[in-house]
Order: structure tokens, then C-alpha cells, then sequence
């Protein structure tokens, strides 16, 4: 019987033709090749010990794809078949985490974590405290759900709080389990935190068929992992060989861990992929031992990494610590330094960014620093280009500023050799030929969104998520819709048509349609976003609010003055002078009142209350509020004075508790902290 087939060890691919299973022998049958099937994927890709031939593999994997064909009424999720992809999707969907996955306070210095390692000593009442050492991976951190020790859902960090679904592309990846080893003695509930990362020989060859193709190639292996992983076809995701490393638990069910070590151990148990490089220490030589150890690795790994990250072991002493807004206090990220490489400069180029500054940009011999392929590296100005006297021809030492920029540090002497001539940054724009202007230590093209570039720019940014956040308006998109004539400025978005946007290439009618309706989704933008998205220089997201909350409507901000503008806190004078010029400038204003015709509505901010009843407050959500996201209960605490943090401490005086509240508020009853239902919240929000 099929039944008792097993085809983890030694396995027969004798089977019987399709036709002659009878139903209940081809379910079994195709349970057992899917346990075998994960057993085989566990050896090959967490193990490195594979106990077959690819060739018997690649046998089983077929039958157990045919028998599906056969009886698709024994289909699954989860099964091993899915990882060669499946359907494109339309979007990806936005999640919540189970849990906060916060950041890392980043060392550069030995000081750094002697100042850490002092701060951890004092709270542990002793000389010596216990530590995990990992290496920090150079990747994309994702959050996977175990139920029933099935995979349920994977997603990216994105904001900490809330991610992007990408479970159809993380079912690819060979290391991820999709049934965890031994599900019947797994937790009913798992949330996992992982780094996805694509090893340095796939990258490599990755990047050699885009430049073969003429696409830019990616800087750095993080940058391809995160463009992978988002991508809506799981079945080209699938052609690329993307890994997993595991190493935290953000959520269980059942289980408690004392240590970080113990939970460690326990992933691996489970068949959860866990670098074999992680270390216990105790005292910070030891730490600084690990650092220098793994430092000196780091050139011999399959894959990237940027540091070590440090761990306090013991859970409780972590409670005691506690956390900062965005990472813990229990942990740390201690940097190597930036790496350095020698090559030849072979031509220095001009490239006009999006609010038209100049930079120079050199144009390398093609070198490997820290397994990534540089072929361009920042010069920033003219000035610094002069300072360090590089010319074509000069070999130069670059390397990667923070690990991910390449830049040029110095030129390197070579003795009877003639040089070029200096560099010099041109008259004219070197794109559309515009006399260009000098502001400060930058040139500067005033040609503004007639400017190709800087109109390309203008819309990527305009799209982009923390702006009108349109799903699809990508640099692609934008540089197809400005070549073909299509946009002129920011007002003809709202004037493309579906048929317009199915003349861009591989666009077809449903991904035009999605797009024609998120540019319409945004015709009625909150003053602070749309002020940022119009992309006005020196004009970030803070900026942009402070300007909203003191001027309040869009029309006030036409109107004011440089005075008004200056009188405003944290608005310097090149700030004012920048969104003063801007809304002074003609062509400005009519692309302005273009986009009023055409249906944008502005939407003005609410007064900026004159006191703030909740100044110095800090309150702390958990669980699910009816008449309010996360992001907007926590904007509305922080305009009336208060302050959103993630994790209960003993500084929290509120945790507001929706449905389906977490652990958080077992931690607000044990600290005794005021605890507020939703509609407490609003009374206290109200004033009552």
C-alpha cells in the first residue's frame, strides 16, 4: 500500500501508473512524497547533507507533480510542487506583525559597545553578562507564521509594525520549511524572524545578465534580495537561488524560553535554518574576540554581512532593560569597518537628480569590493572631486561608505605617468543644455520639470509610498511615461487615460487599470503628503508637516510670505527660501491650479490645538481598534503632545487595549499601568 511508503531513506521511484491508484492510495502516496520531499529540501538546503541523488530527487518531485495534476483535490498551500511558483499576483497586500520587529542601535566603535556592555552590566547586578554573538546579516528581515507547524504567511519588515505579504515568494526559497519538522509536537501558533538573503555567487551572476541586457545593475546584495522578493511572479522569484537564515521568535504559543540560546536551539529543532556561526560570550573581550574572529570570515562567506549583532541571553534581564522607540536596549549592532578596494577611473559623468543638483559621478573599472561587482562611485561635487584631484586614468581607492554607497576615498600616486586633465563641471546641463547655477558647493540645473531627469524624478518621488504612495508609478513607469510624451508635469497625471497607460511596455489592461485608479485614489491628499510629494528642495516628511500643521491649508501656503515662512520652528532660512520660490514660480503655479482642474483637492489640516494635554504622556497600543489604524491612533496622541512607544516599561503611562489585545497588556497589569479601552481613549483624546 501507498501508505506505507516512505521515501525519506533510500527511497524506491518504482511507482504505479497514474490510471491504477485508486483514490485513498493516491492520497497517501502523495503525503508520504510531500514528508519525504521536506525531509530531502531539510538535508540539502539547512543540512548541506543531502542522502540522495539529484536525479532521485528530481524523480520524486515529478511523480509527486503528476499525481497532483491527477487528483487536484489533494492539492495544498503547502506543498513542495509550490516552490517552482505560482500565479502572478496582482499586489502585494499590506499585513500587521505579531509582534514589533524593531531595529538596531548601530556601533561603529569599540567605545560604543563598551558604553553598551557597561549599561547591561549595571541592570544585571554583576561584572560579567551572558551574550548570543551573530553575525548581521546583510539582507532583507521577514516574519514567517507557523500554524500547526504548517507555513501560514511570511512578510517583509517594512515599517516594523507592518509589512508587505510575500508568502507565494518566500514558499520558493528551499531553506524556509513549509511543514516544520516533527509538526505534531510543534506550538499551535509561531511567528519567526528570519533575514533573506541572496548568496554572493547568484548575485554575482544575476548582475552579469542584467548589465548583459543593459539594465542597471544592483549595488548590493540587500537591494536585489528586497527587488526579488517583492516582485508579483513567486515563478521568476523562484529562478533565483534566495536563502534564509533564522534567529529570533517574535510570538509563540505554549512555549516560554529563559534564554536566547535555548530558543535558538529549539529553531533548529523545528528544521528552522540557523547560522552556524552564532556564539555565547560572556564579558565584552570575549564580545570583542567574536568581532575581530568573524571580521576576519567575513571575506570567506558565501554571503554578506556588515557586523555582529549582540544579544543580551537571559529574557528577563532583557524585560528589565527594555526597549527605545524603534530598537531594543537589549541588543546591538556592532559594525565592521566600511571595506576598500583599488581600481582605475575611467570616465567622469554628470548626473542630473530630481531636484536638479549636479554630481559627478565616476565611472570605475569594474572591481569586487566585499563580493559586490562596483562599477560607479559618487564624487558629490566639484569641490570634492578637486579636493581629491582624481582624473580618468588615476587609480583610486573606493569603498563602500556605511557599507552600501561606493565612493571614491583617494587617489593612489603611480610614478611617470601622465594625467588627464582636471575635472570640471560643465556650463550646461548636460541633458537638456541649460545653463546651469551655483548654490553653494552644488550646480544646479533651474530648468526644473522640463528637465527630463528631473521630471523622471519628480514622479517617482511624487508615487513613492511615504508621499502619494501609488502602487505601480515606479522609475520605470515614470521614465516610459516622460519618453513617450505622456507627462509633461505632475498635472498630467491625472489626464492619462487606461489606453494611455497600456501604450507603456508590458503594461497590459488590468495592470493599466489598477494604475489609472491609484493615481485617482490620491486626488484627495492630506496638505502635509502632498506638500512632500511635490518634492520642493530641503522639503522631507518632517518639514512637510510642520509646514501643514502651521499653515493649515494650501492655499495659505501660496500666500505666505518669507517672513511668515521663517518665523516658523525648525524652518531655517534656505528652507523658506526654497518653498517660497517654489510657489512664487510661474510655472509652478500653473501646474498647480492643472491639477485643481483636474481634481485635486487639497485637503487642509486640522487647527493645531493651542495647548497640549497630553504633553510628556506615553502611551502604549496593543490589539485591534475599531475606529482607528495603529498609524492613526498613534498620530493622533503625538498632535495633542504625546508620545507612541512599542513596549511597556515602567516610563508607559497608558496602554490602550483593542481587540484582540497581546502580551502587552498582561505587562501593563503587572507594572500596574492605566489601562484604556477605546472609547476611555477617545474621552481622553477629546479632552473629557
Amino acid at each position: 500500500m501507498a501508505r506505507n511508503r516512505d521515501f525519506k531513506k533510500n527511497p524506491s521511484t518504482r511507482f504505479k501508473d497514474v490510471d491504477d491508484l485508486g483514490e485513498q492510495e493516491a492520497k497517501d502516496e502523495i503525503e508520504a512524497l510531500r514528508e519525504g520531499i521536506e525531509f530531502h529540501d531539510h538535508q540539502y538546503y539547512v543540512k548541506n547533507d543531502p542522502v540522495i541523488s539529484d536525479s532521485v530527487y528530481d524523480r520524486l518531485f515529478q511523480r509527486l507533480q503528476e499525481l497532483e495534476e491527477a487528483f487536484p483535490e489533494y492539492r495544498s498551500e503547502n506543498s513542495p510542487t509550490l516552490r517552482v511558483g505560482a500565479a502572478p499576483m496582482d499586489a502585494l497586500n499590506r499585513v500587521e506583525h505579531t509582534a514589533p520587529m524593531l531595529s538596531l542601535h548601530a556601533a561603529l566603535e569599540r567605545e560604543e559597545f563598551d558604553e553598551f556592555h557597561d549599561l547591561v552590566r549595571r541592570h544585571a547586578n554583576r561584572d560579567r553578562a551572558g551574550y548570543v554573538l551573530e553575525p548581521k546579516f546583510d539582507g532583507v528581515s521577514v516574519e514567517i507564521i507557523y500554524e500547526q507547524g504548517h507555513f501560514n504567511r511570511g512578510s517583509t519588515r517594512g515599517d516594523g509594525y507592518h509589512g508587505e505579504d510575500i508568502s507565494a515568494n518566500l514558499r520558493t526559497i528551499g531553506s524556509v520549511p513549509l511543514t516544520l519538522q516533527t509538526p505534531e509536537q510543534c506550538p499551535s501558533f509561531l511567528a519567526v524572524r528570519g533575514e533573506a538573503f541572496l548568496p554572493l555567487e547568484g548575485f554575482q551572476q544575476m548582475n552579469r545578465e542584467r548589465i548583459e541586457r543593459g539594465d542597471k545593475p544592483y549595488a548590493n546584495p540587500r537591494n536585489a534580495t528586497g527587488g526579488i522578493l517583492r516582485r508579483l511572479e513567486s515563478k521568476v522569484v523562484a529562478r533565483y537561488p534566495l536563502d534564509v537564515f533564522f534567529y529570533d521568535v517574535l510570538r509563540v504559543e505554549g512555549r516560554d524560553f529563559e534564554t536566547h540560546w535555548e530558543e535558538l536551539r529549539q529553531l533548529r529543532e523545528w528544521g528552522l535554518k540557523v547560522n552556524p556561526h552564532v556564539d555565547r560570550a560572556s564579558g565584552k573581550e570575549a564580545v570583542a574576540a567574536y568581532h575581530e574572529r568573524l571580521g576576519e570570515k567575513r571575506e570567506d562567506l558565501p554571503y554578506e554581512i556588515d557586523g555582529i549583532v549582540i544579544k543580551v541571553d537571559d529574557r528577563a534581564l532583557r524585560e528589565n532593560l527594555g526597549t527605545r522607540h524603534r530598537s531594543p536596549r537589549w541588543a546591538l549592532a556592532w559594525k565592521f569597518p566600511s571595506r576598500e578596494e583599488v581600481t582605475t577611473l575611467e570616465e567622469i559623468v554628470v548626473q542630473v537628480g530630481r531636484t536638479g543638483k549636479l554630481t559627478p559621478v565616476a565611472l570605475l573599472q569594474p572591481a569586487d569590493v566585499g563580493g559586490v561587482t562596483v562599477s560607479r562611485a559618487t564624487l558629490h561635487n566639484e569641490g570634492e572631486a578637486r579636493r581629491k584631484d582624481v582624473r580618468p586614468g588615476d587609480r583610486v581607492r573606493i569603498a563602500r561608505a556605511g557599507d552600501v554607497i561606493p565612493e571614491v576615498v583617494e587617489r593612489v600616486p603611480q610614478r611617470g605617468r601622465k594625467r588627464a586633465e582636471a575635472f570640471r563641471m560643465p556650463a550646461n546641463c548636460p541633458v537638456c543644455g541649460t545653463a546651469i547655477v551655483r548654490e553653494g558647493a552644488y550646480h544646479v540645473c533651474p530648468n526644473g520639470l522640463r528637465c527630463p531627469p528631473q521630471l523622471i524624478g519628480r514622479i517617482f518621488h511624487y508615487g513613492s509610498r511615504s508621499a502619494m504612495d501609488i502602487d505601480g508609478l515606479g522609475e520605470e513607469t515614470a521614465r516610459d511615461l516622460v519618453e513617450q510624451g505622456l507627462v509633461n508635469d505632475l498635472a498630467d497625471l491625472y489626464a492619462l487615460s487606461v489606453d494611455d497607460l497600456m501604450q507603456l511596455e508590458g503594461v497590459a489592461d488590468k495592470t493599466a487599470r489598477n494604475l489609472h485608479e491609484a493615481i485617482h485614489e490620491t486626488r484627495k491628499p492630506r496638505l502635509d503628503r502632498f506638500l512632500y510629494a511635490l518634492g520642493i528642495r530641503h522639503v522631507g516628511e518632517r518639514v512637510a508637516t510642520i509646514l501643514a500643521q502651521e499653515l493649515q491649508s494650501l492655499d495659505r501656503m501660496r500666500r505666505a510670505s518669507l517672513e511668515d515662512l521663517r518665523r516658523m520652528p525648525d524652518i531655517g532660512p534656505e528652507i523658506a527660501r526654497s518653498v517660497h520660490t517654489f510657489f512664487q514660480e510661474e510655472e509652478n503655479v500653473k501646474v498647480l491650479k492643472r491639477m485643481q482642474r483636474r481634481g485635486v483637492d487639497v485637503q487642509d489640516m486640522p487647527a493645531k490645538p493651542k495647548r497640549q494635554p497630553l504633553q510628556g504622556r506615553k502611551f502604549v497600543f496593543t490589539g485591534r481598534l475599531e475606529g482607528y489604524t495603529r498609524s492613526e491612533a498613534e498620530q493622533a496622541v503625538e498632535r495633542l503632545g504625546g508620545r507612541a512607544t512599542s513596549s511597556v516599561s515602567g516610563e508607559t503611562d497608558y496602554v490602550v487595549a483593542g481587540e484582540d489585545p497581546g502580551s502587552k497588556l498582561d505587562d501593563a497589569r503587572a507594572e500596574g499601568i492605566e489601562i484604556l479601552d477605546e472609547k476611555r481613549f477617545e474621552e481622553l483624546l477629546s479632552g473629557s
